[in-house]
């Protein structure tokens, strides 16, 4: 089936559905420059990923001075924009269409494009955001990144003089089980997943299209390169995220509109 083809058949089941579940990975985000951590030339191909464990961070404090000074240097996460991907899965939410995002990113790019942070499930976290293991506290990451310019090299918490992280998920620790625990439940309730820019190959999160497709959802990948989720999906897109949703929602719009 052409390419065409393909994107008609997408909008047509955007336009029956009432309850969409997007779900992205790194895929839809290298778009907007950010480099998949696991792809030749990614950052575990430049940084030791022993470094950034939980035990790690934790209990070295060399390894916590490294870790800041790492986030500081790299602001790829924080001065990223979003691509026609983001703003096409916004553009669903707007259409009321959308029920839920589910990310394995961590970079806000769907928040940026316009989707209401309540719809977005970030299981690995979010850059964006610091926080203090002894008070739940949060900070802003550019408040942080100010700190450790000014020369701060391990941040603490103003508050209680506790230890700070990023709000993600390091190596080593459990993902959020309240994120998860909602994911799932969309997942299980909606009538069409969109996989975008995931190869679905990262464990518990890919598990999310096959709770929707055992409910009986429709199933829909958009990705660069083959998954074990193919052979169950209505529609598999061999194509770049940004290029193909655009067309898309500009096809489910005419859809609409006659």
């Amino acid at each position: 089936m052409g390419l065409e083809l393909q994107i008609d058949k997408v909008a047509k089941l955007i336009v029956e559905s009432q309850k969409i579940v997007v779900f992205t990975g790194a895929g839809i985000s290298t778009e907007s420059g950010i480099p998949d951590f696991r792809s030749p030339g990614g950052i575990w191909s430049k940084f030791d990923p022993e470094d950034f464990t939980i035990q790690k961070f934790v209990s070295d404090p060399e390894a916590r001075r490294k870790q800041w000074q790492f986030l500081v240097q790299n602001d790829l996460l924080t001065a990223a924009v979003p691509n026609d991907g983001h703003r096409a899965i916004a553009e669903l939410e707007t259409m009321r269409k959308l029920d839920a995002v589910v990310t394995q990113n961590i970079d806000n790019l769907h928040q940026k494009a316009g989707n209401s942070p309540e719809k977005v499930f970030e299981l690995h976290g979010n850059m964006s955001w610091i926080l203090c293991m002894e008070c739940h506290g949060r900070y802003p990451m550019e408040e942080i990144r100010k700190r450790i310019e000014r020369g701060e090299e391990i941040p603490e918490c103003e508050n209680c003089g506790g230890m700070l992280k990023p709000d993600v998920v390091l190596f080593g620790e459990a993902l959020p089980q309240d994120v998860v625990a909602a994911a799932v439940e969309h997942a299980k309730t909606c009538d069409l997943l969109i996989v975008i820019g995931s190869s679905l190959v990262v464990y518990p999160a890919a598990y999310i299209p096959a709770y929707a497709s055992e409910a009986g959802a429709k199933l829909v990948i958009i990705n660069m390169t083959g998954t074990s989720y193919d052979v169950v999906s209505n529609v598999v897109i061999y194509n770049r995220a940004g290029e193909v949703m655009k067309k898309i929602v500009e096809r489910v719009k005419e859809r609409i509109n006659h």
